[in-house]
């Protein structure tokens, strides 16, 4: 742990009593004194805080936001110029191959973007940006500001106590908001399935607004094992996991973020990493699916354990990514790759478990309905 980073508000977590873990190269919050379990079903009922400063936070400038955004999209297959000022978007870098290297959320600050990256990729996104836009733009990574989200069905209520303007965003606005006497950065999303915020705060003032925050009787601070349980159930790819090098964006169903804009017959259709493999796989489709998986019983499923079309054959059709126990659904809950013949919901596939070979049932994803604020 002597190696490992810290984000700002570590002091506070150890006084809080969590149990602090290595995550993407930093000392983070796996618990708290209420458990995983409990920390999960407050989120989902009330508010959760979670500390995501481990993340990257980047700033791209230098010209107007059209000629950013169109720069960024050599590396994106998603429509960045499209994107009105105040609002966010969920984004993906691609390689040559058709495989996502990372995925990202990005918003239109009027003059420049604002770019957060998962924390296990953001020296290699901050390289990928800084090869293909500098000298003509900067690319500046935000090093002085922590990142803490707060999410649930009391979130707004929540953070409206420091600043009543929050109730009127919606989902994906951004905005700069005063919190704590302080300008922060606040974009209408989260990593849950539930309504809620992600604030970009100063680091002095960290400590200062979550506190502030975790004074409010509805607001918990949660760690990464309730994040993930959450993200889950809310059938939200876990870079790493769901989606890595050589997962393409239709293989993971994430066909939805990559507009029509920027397909076959859109106005910007290519010109971004393995534009051909990927535009391709819209025509033909894939030959592998992202579905949502029923393990039967009590016991979860986790990642890695192969799935097989029935008790005795030798052929793998695919593969567990994520899996665990979901607190809201009551039931072990999980998301993999099967074959497409295999991928309709209902359909039964078998995970191979110490040997013997266990029924899971394909379901549609996400195993709870979005809470967002639209």
């Amino acid at each position: 742990m002597s190696d490992l980073l810290r984000t700002p508000l570590y002091d506070l977590h150890v006084g809080l009593g969590a149990k602090m873990v290595p995550f993407a190269g930093y000392e983070m919050p796996v618990q708290y004194a209420l458990g995983v379990m409990k920390e999960h079903v407050h989120t989902r009922t009330k508010a959760g805080l979670f500390d995501v400063s481990h993340m990257g936070q980047v700033r791209i400038d230098g010209a107007p936001y059209a000629d950013v955004a169109a720069a960024v999209e050599t590396l994106i297959p998603v429509n960045a110029m499209g994107l009105g000022e105040g609002r966010q978007r969920y984004g993906l870098f691609t390689n040559e191959d058709g495989g996502i290297e990372d995925d990202l959320m990005f918003a239109n600050r009027g003059d420049h973007m604002l770019m957060v990256v998962n924390a296990a990729c953001k020296d290699a996104d901050i390289a990928r940006l800084k090869a293909a836009l500098e000298p003509v733009l900067t690319v500046t990574p935000i090093t002085d500001r922590a990142l803490i989200a707060l999410q649930g069905p009391l979130a707004e209520v929540a953070l409206a106590t420091l600043n009543p303007i929050v109730a009127d965003m919606k989902f994906m606005d951004v905005a700069t908001v005063e919190l704590v006497g302080v300008d922060c950065w606040i974009s209408r999303s989260g990593y849950t399935g539930e309504d809620g915020y992600e604030i970009s705060v100063p680091e002095a003032q960290a400590v200062a607004l979550t506190e502030a925050l975790l004074a409010h009787d509805d607001v918990e601070a949660i760690g990464l094992g309730a994040r993930d349980s959450l993200r889950l159930e809310a059938g939200l790819c876990l870079y790493g996991h769901d989606i890595d090098s050589g997962t393409s964006p239709v293989e993971a169903g994430l066909t939805w973020a990559i507009q029509k804009v920027r397909r076959a017959g859109g106005d910007r259709a290519g010109g971004f990493p393995g534009a051909d493999r990927i535009l391709q796989e819209f025509d033909d489709g894939a030959s592998r699916k992202r579905v949502g998986l029923l393990p039967e019983g009590r016991a979860p499923m986790r990642e890695g354990v192969p799935l097989f079309a029935d008790e005795t054959s030798p052929e793998c059709i695919g593969q567990i990514t994520s899996g665990g126990f979901g607190p809201t659904v009551e039931r072990p809950v999980a998301m993999g790759y099967v074959s497409v013949e295999h991928s309709n919901i209902g359909s039964v596939v078998f995970g191979e478990l110490r040997g013997k070979r266990l029924p899971l049932t394909v379901a549609s994803l996400p195993f709870t309905p979005a809470n967002f604020k639209r």
